[in-house]
């Protein structure tokens, strides 16, 4: 009996051993796993680093990429191109203006009374119509014939609350957001289609001459007085309300900045000097690179993956289309390398841009005690049904790394634009105020990244100098700042 117990002992301590190095072998592999997908976001966070020094020289480099642009055509990767547009809105415009706003798959038609100085904007209306699939591939006469008649009927629903004077013809504004060369304020012929739409036979023409043509068909009498993009609408929305806006930035799926430059100052321009002196550039900022912006092995992946390699680089890492993807990349390397969220990898962890930004930002956002909004977006977007607090707390500090290079680089932006403008300092202790419009999805709603962006801003000019910048949401600048261009170059205006 004794011999027995003696056995049973001697097994079960064995076993108690054998179960304890297991145990430990699994706390071991865990540990180790974790500090490997601890070191994969360490080294990505020191990869994204922006101390001021470096954002410095960003800024810097944006500003010689803007003179350079300034000076001669395909002289930079900054466009710097000339808009025609001279006058922008003051708030004196009175009347009935239309806007029509073409960029995606479906198009805006908007109509606005404006009222003058004590009056504003007394009245809005508009409509959105979608575009068949087939007239996005068919011809250029077929998408702006049914562009026109939309525009007709809507004109054609006008109300009493809307008064145009006797006399007059209609004017509206076109937002086109897509690539052309501008040859006047109301003219451009289109460099090439994006966003699934490809109808070669409008690829050369006057997008504006082809707009008229089907307008006339319809027996519309209306003129586009003004042809824009969503950045040079934001501005002039921006100047309506607020003399002091110098600027506009768009911070939503894509990017881009539009300023107030001297006409003087515009080395490749050869025509008259305009009378107010001045003329707005937009940038296409998306474009700029430099070697000192922090990039990662993540950035450059998900460039040469792109359709466009080598180009929007700035784009690609401060913009909403791009973020979310980046930390889902860092988060399927973390998977396949450190087994981050189990023994297997995620399949739907490798689908690109899966994780879209505003999930990034729900997720960087979540203040709960469990941090559920995190699980809750793992499970639904990538089937990973039970991830620990832990590790949601790291995917909550990605997004954060992430977000932050993104605004701190726009913000440098902003400051190589207050360079080009010689407004970065203040002289005598005197300063005038500066505005700069901002729009788009990412700054409006991700608010982790709006309030970095102006934090950086005052940490790079100074508190003398940050007190006098203004950062201003200016909304819808590709409808009402269309329409708004259309009233102050009207074909009415006194000369």
């Amino acid at each position: 009996m004794g011999r027995v117990v003696v056995v049973a002992a001697v097994i079960g301590a064995a076993t108690a051993v054998a179960v304890a190095a297991v145990f430990g072998r699994r706390c071991v592999r865990r540990w180790r796993r974790r500090a490997k997908a601890l070191a994969i976001v360490k080294e990505v966070e020191e990869k994204c680093a922006t101390p001021l020094g470096k954002l410095r020289q960003v800024a810097d480099a944006m500003t010689v990429e803007m003179h350079a642009g300034l000076a001669s055509e395909g002289g930079s990767k900054l466009k710097m191109l000339i808009t025609y547009v001279d006058n922008l809105p003051t708030g004196d415009e009175e009347g009935l203006y239309y806007a029509l706003d073409l960029g995606g798959t479906n198009f805006r038609v908007l109509r606005v009374q404006l009222g003058g100085k004590e009056g504003g904007i007394v009245n809005q209306e508009f409509t959105e119509v979608p575009i068949p699939p087939n007239l996005m591939v068919g011809s250029s006469n077929e998408l702006f014939e049914y562009i026109a008649s939309k525009l007709a009927k809507f004109v054609a629903e006008e109300g009493p609350d809307f008064q145009i004077p006797p006399g007059r013809q209609r004017e509206i504004g076109f937002t086109f957001s897509f690539p052309v060369m501008q040859t006047s304020i109301d003219s451009g012929n289109l460099i090439k289609w994006t966003k699934g739409f490809s109808i070669d036979d409008t690829v050369g023409k006057d997008v504006v001459g082809e707009l008229t043509k089907a307008i006339a068909k319809e027996g519309l009498d209306i003129r586009v007085t003004a042809l824009v993009n969503d950045t040079v609408g934001t501005l002039a929305g921006g100047r309506y309300t607020d003399k002091d806006v110098i600027a506009a930035v768009i911070l939503g799926t894509g990017t881009n900045a539009a300023y107030v430059e001297r006409a003087q100052a515009i080395p490749k321009w050869h025509g008259v000097l305009p009378k107010s002196g001045e003329m707005v550039i937009n940038m296409e900022w998306g474009n700029f690179r430099s070697s000192h912006l922090p990039l990662t092995e993540f950035d450059q992946a998900l460039d040469i993956e792109s359709l466009n390699p080598g180009e929007q680089v700035f784009e690609k890492i401060i913009s909403g289309m791009y973020l979310g993807e980046i930390v889902r990349r860092v988060l399927c390397k973390m998977a396949e390398e450190a087994s981050f969220f189990g023994d297997t990898v995620p399949p739907k962890l490798k689908v690109p841009f899966t994780l879209r930004t505003p999930d990034m930002s729900s997720m960087h956002h979540d203040k709960s005690a469990d941090l559920s909004v995190v699980g809750n977006k793992l499970k639904a977007i990538f089937e990973i049904a039970d991830s620990s607090l832990e590790s949601r707390k790291v995917v909550i500090e990605l997004c954060n790394i992430i977000a932050t290079r993104g605004a701190r680089l726009a913000a440098a932006g902003i400051l190589g634009i207050l360079k080009k403008l010689g407004r970065d300092t203040v002289n005598d202790g005197e300063g005038q105020r500066m505005v700069i419009s901002m729009d788009g999805g990412l700054y409006e709603h991700y608010d982790a990244y709006s309030k970095c962006l102006e934090d950086t801003i005052t940490e790079l000019v100074g508190e003398d100098v940050s007190q006098h910048i203004v950062i201003q949401h200016s909304m819808d600048g590709s409808g009402i700042g269309a329409a708004l261009l259309a009233a102050s170059h009207s074909q009415y205006l006194e000369s």
